[in-house]
């Protein structure tokens, strides 16, 4: 761990990104400087979730990316933190979507209020119950603080009546506003409130007059009749972009990123929010993850990677390493990402230790493990380990291990922990991407020769032969003349030649590494199958 005074000297100057948010909360309360704090004593940060959908990675992302501001502020001053995930399960239920059963039941329910919305999976309360407890099953997993909140409990609570009576104090302000931004059409129904109705418990979308702003009272038409009902106690809730105006006032938010879909909700609420005699928290814009057709995610498609998917073949670490790099870059998010960003993860990881302390903060692991980088390194590459498990076929971890110790004399999961880790995951995305897409040509031409040369190359070896030795080898037949059938172009065909006949892939691990691993008895057989099947064709 890096002491705590070259830390914050270190962090006030760093270009690393969550460092440059953190700072413009110094500059949001400048007594904190002086050694003071905000008025409540804490500087609180907020993340918005809407429980429509199923949790994605793209939920999680901003828990993950503002609790790296929140730890790197922490790291500037000794102001107590806070964090709120916040649920917007009051909103009412706008469409089905495409990834739960039980459509008919929630198209019958469409327009309530998400916690009045019956779980389709038949577990909890309610839909918003179900949804919310899937986010926080994981935020609780991957040991992040936080306060939970529910929109609904705020409102039916009264926590939010203060504000609420504010909002229609301020009532035509509001409008001036947003009317602004809407079309004709929707000028003429638009309110800031959206009343519950008593009647079918839809949350409506009404004009609204408001008859006494400090009990609350509010009159609408609903079914052709005038109901006047007080906002209060959860009988009505906030339209979108007044409700976030509102609960950055009535909670204090200091803090809130959100996605480049909601540049203008951000204006729109900023001006709400100071309408009300609030201070709009300051923000972080970043860009949107997509899939892999380059569409934007949605919790309504769930065309997006769920959590799980992704931590069923990576661990945590390549996730939060993936969401941490480059957030004002759209980037996709599918599963053929894992890989790479595993090992770019352990990459970094092995760099850590000896880089100067302004290296270290801008190191992608710094800001995962919150400056406590775990010493273990991880032997081989993931793509190494996927690799071998590709060649091996259906294999248990006892039988990769006894592949590993060709490569490292000794090595077992007691030694290695992060390895057998690793080779838990190696398994699971070879059985199901791998294995599925091997497709192991025959060589041809110059392919054949080299191939004949590496067999003999590899039976001629010395026992023991190290990585580096074999891989000079395998470099060296790439470069070589074969009479007639000259040589290759470069060393890329070359390669690209040995991944396709011997492994089945279009890219693969360094050769002399994979051989030393796999055993050069082992790597032999595949050159004698990959021969013998130039010699059927």
């Amino acid at each position: 761990m890096i002491d705590k005074d070259t830390l914050r000297a270190a962090a006030l100057a760093s270009k690393a990104w969550p460092y440059e948010e953190a700072r413009k909360l110094l500059k949001r309360y400048p007594a904190i400087e002086q050694g003071g704090a905000p008025e409540k004593g804490y500087v609180l940060f907020e993340t918005g979730y809407g429980p429509s959908g199923l949790p994605h990675i793209g939920t999680f992302n901003e828990v993950l990316r503002t609790t790296m501001v929140r730890r790197a502020f922490e790291a500037l001053s000794d102001v107590p933190t806070r964090l709120i995930a916040f649920s917007d399960d009051m909103d009412g239920l706008r469409k089905v979507p495409d990834n739960v059963p039980n459509k008919e039941m929630l198209a019958a329910n469409l327009g309530k209020p998400l916690t009045r919305v019956p779980d389709p999976f038949g577990k909890y309360e309610s839909f918003a119950h179900h949804n919310n407890a899937m986010l926080r099953e994981f935020l609780d997993r991957f040991g992040f603080e936080y306060e939970f909140l529910s929109s609904s409990e705020c409102y039916a609570s009264g926590r939010f009546d203060e504000t609420l009576r504010a909002v229609l104090r301020n009532y035509r302000k509001i409008m001036d506003i947003m009317l602004p931004t809407l079309g004709a059409e929707r000028q003429a129904t638009y309110s800031p409130v959206l009343p519950v109705s008593p009647k079918s418990g839809i949350v409506l979308q009404v004009p609204v007059e408001v008859i006494d702003a400090e009990t609350g009272m509010v009159a609408f038409m609903d079914e052709g009749e005038r109901i006047e009902q007080t906002i209060f106690g959860g009988h009505a809730k906030l339209q979108w972009k007044v409700d976030w105006a509102m609960r950055w006032v009535a909670l204090g938010v200091d803090y809130e990123m959100s996605g480049k879909d909601l540049i203008s909700s951000v204006e729109q609420s900023s001006k709400i929010t100071r309408a009300l005699g609030g201070r709009p928290p300051e923000g972080f814009t970043y860009e949107l993850f997509l899939d892999a057709k380059g569409e934007k995610i949605s919790k309504t498609k769930g065309n997006g990677l769920s959590i799980e998917e992704w931590l069923t073949y990576g661990p945590d670490e390549s996730l939060a390493f993936y969401i941490y790099r480059e957030p004002k870059k759209a980037k996709s998010l599918h599963l053929g990402l894992i890989p790479r960003a595993v090992d770019d993860y352990w990459q970094f990881r092995a760099n850590y230790p000896e880089q100067p302390v302004e290296q270290k903060l801008g190191n992608p692991v710094h800001h995962i493990h919150n400056g406590d980088v775990p010493a273990e390194t991880l032997p081989v590459t993931f793509g190494l380990l996927l690799n071998l498990v590709g060649v091996m076929g259906e294999a248990s971890k006892e039988q990769v291990w006894g592949y590993l110790r060709n490569y490292l004399p000794g090595a077992d999961a007691a030694s290695h922990p992060e390895l057998d880790r690793m080779i838990g995951y190696a398994l699971a995305y070879a059985r199901d991407f791998v294995a599925p897409a091997l497709n192991k040509r025959a060589p041809q031409g110059v392919e054949i020769a080299a191939l004949e040369r590496l067999d003999a190359v590899l039976a001629a070896l010395p026992e023991g032969a190290g990585a580096e030795e074999i891989q000079n080898q395998v470099y060296e037949i790439g470069k070589a003349q074969f009479g007639d059938l000259g040589g290759f172009e470069n060393l890329r065909d070359w390669f690209k030649a040995l991944y396709e006949t011997l492994l089945g892939s279009e890219q693969g691990p360094r050769m002399g590494s994979f051989i030393a691993l796999y055993g050069v008895e082992n790597s032999r057989r595949l050159i004698a199958e990959a021969l013998a099947r130039a010699a059927q064709g």
